[in-house]
C-alpha cells in the first residue's frame, strides 16, 4: 500500500503496477494538484522516468533549459552548462507539477491502477506478516507494505515512531507563477543575488516564468506589486523585468530535516515524508521520485532491506548541498557577499567545477 499520491506516490504505484504488483494507493484530498508547485525535472530524473514511458509526454510539455546562470544583478558570476553530460537529457526541464502528476495519472492508469480519494489514513499498525491502515472513516485495509509518501507531517512516519530532526529557515519563501516583460535568454534558469536575498527566474510552458524568491516577511499570497518588488530590488538593472500577471502564488517556509530511518518493519518511507530541504536548485521532487523508482524495485525483488542504504545518503548529500547554496545566497553582510561573488566567479572559469556542478544539479552523480 502507498499513502500519498504526490509525484512520489504516483510513481511507486505506476512501477510496481506496470510489473504486476498489487497495490493500493490512498490519498486524503478530494482531487490531484492543480497548481505548479515543484518545476523543476532533472536529468536523472528523466532517466528513471523513461522506465515508465512517459518521459516522450513530460518533454514535449515542458521548457527545455539546457544552461544555470548566477548572477549579482547584471553581473554573470557563474554559468552551469548541462550540455554534454552523460544522458539523452542534457537539460533542465521546466514543467508544472500539476503537469508531471497528470502524466503518472495518466500513466498508472493505463496499467489499471488508480488513486483512492478522499482517504485520510489516522493510524497505522504492523505484526510479522503485514500491516493494517486505518482510515478516518473507520476502513481498515491489509497489505504486506505500506509506504509514506504522504510529505513533511507524514502520519506514516509518525505512526511508525520515526524521527524526523532538522530545523527551519528563518524566512519565508515566495513562488509565483507569472507574465513577464523578460529580457534576459527564455532558455536559462537565472538566480539572482541581491543585498537582502534571492530570487530565481525560470520559464515555464507559455511564456510564463516561475519565481522563487526569500523573503523577510512576505503575504501569504504575493500579488503583482510583491513580485515586482523582489525583482526589482534583486533583478537585473539594465533591462529590469515588468510583471504583467500573478497566475499563481504561495508563501511557505523551509525546512532541512532528515527521517532517523527510511524503515521501520512493513512500513518504508520516501519522498518529503523522509526528507525536506530547501528548494534552491530544485531537488525535491526530483530526489522523490527517485526514491520510488528505487523502493519499487527493491519491493518487487524483495530487498528492500537495502533501500535506505541506497537512498539515505542521496538525501543528505542533496540537504547539505541546497542548505549551503541557501545560506550562500542569503549573506547580509557586504564583505561575506564580495567574497562568496569572488568565490563563484572563479569557479566559474573551472571547467571541470562547472561540470561538476551540473552532474549534481542534475542528479547525474547519483545515477551514474
Amino acid at each position: 500500500m502507498v499513502v500519498g499520491a504526490g509525484p512520489t506516490g504516483l510513481t511507486l504505484a505506476a512501477f510496481l503496477a506496470q510489473e504486476g504488483g498489487d497495490v493500493v494507493l490512498l490519498d486524503r484530498a478530494a482531487e490531484g494538484a492543480n497548481t505548479s508547485r515543484a518545476a523543476v525535472v532533472h536529468a536523472r530524473t528523466l532517466e528513471v522516468l523513461e522506465g515508465l514511458g512517459v518521459t516522450g509526454e513530460l518533454v514535449a510539455r515542458g521548457v527545455i533549459t539546457p544552461v544555470f546562470t548566477v548572477r549579482d544583478r547584471d553581473r554573470v558570476l557563474l554559468t552551469v552548462p548541462f550540455e554534454g553530460l552523460p544522458t539523452a537529457h542534457p537539460y533542465t526541464l521546466m514543467v508544472p507539477q500539476d503537469v508531471t502528476e497528470q502524466v503518472l495519472l495518466a500513466r498508472l492508469g493505463a496499467l489499471g491502477g488508480r488513486v483512492h480519494r478522499p482517504h485520510e489514513v489516522v493510524a497505522v499498525a504492523q505484526d510479522d506478516t503485514g500491516a493494517t491502515v486505518t482510515t478516518a472513516t473507520g476502513e481498515r485495509i491489509r497489505a504486506r507494505h505500506v509506504v509514506g509518501a504522504d510529505g513533511m507531517h507524514s502520519v506514516v512516519r509518525e505512526q511508525a515512531g520515526i524521527g524526523f530532526p532538522g530545523g527551519g529557515y528563518e524566512q519565508t519563501f515566495v513562488l509565483a507563477d507569472t507574465r513577464l516583460d523578460w529580457a534576459l535568454p527564455g532558455d536559462e534558469v537565472q538566480l539572482f543575488f541581491g543585498a537582502d536575498g534571492l530570487v530565481v527566474v525560470a520559464p515555464l510552458p507559455g511564456g510564463r516564468h516561475r519565481i522563487v524568491a526569500t523573503a523577510d516577511d512576505a503575504p501569504e499570497r504575493p500579488g503583482p506589486a510583491d513580485v515586482q518588488a523582489l525583482l526589482d530590488a534583486r533583478g537585473p538593472r539594465t533591462d529590469p523585468a515588468r510583471v504583467r500577471e500573478v497566475l499563481w502564488s504561495s508563501r511557505f517556509h523551509v525546512h532541512h530535516r532528515i527521517a532517523d530511518r527510511y524503515r521501520a518493519g512493513r512500513i518504508l518511507l520516501a519522498g518529503d515524508a523522509a526528507h525536506v530541504h530547501s528548494p534552491a536548485g530544485g531537488q525535491g521532487m526530483n530526489t522523490g521520485i527517485q526514491d520510488a523508482a528505487e523502493l519499487a524495485r527493491r519491493l518487487l525483488e524483495g530487498a528492500e532491506d537495502g533501500y535506505e542504504a541506497a537512498r539515505r545518503p542521496v538525501a543528505e548529500g542533496v540537504v547539505a548541498m541546497t542548505d549551503r547554496m541557501t545560506r550562500a545566497a542569503t549573506v547580509n553582510n557586504a564583505a561575506a557577499r564580495a567574497i562568496r561573488n569572488t568565490v563563484l566567479t572563479v569557479a566559474g572559469h573551472n571547467a571541470a567545477v562547472r561540470r561538476t556542478l551540473a552532474m549534481r544539479l542534475s542528479e547525474l552523480s547519483v545515477g551514474h
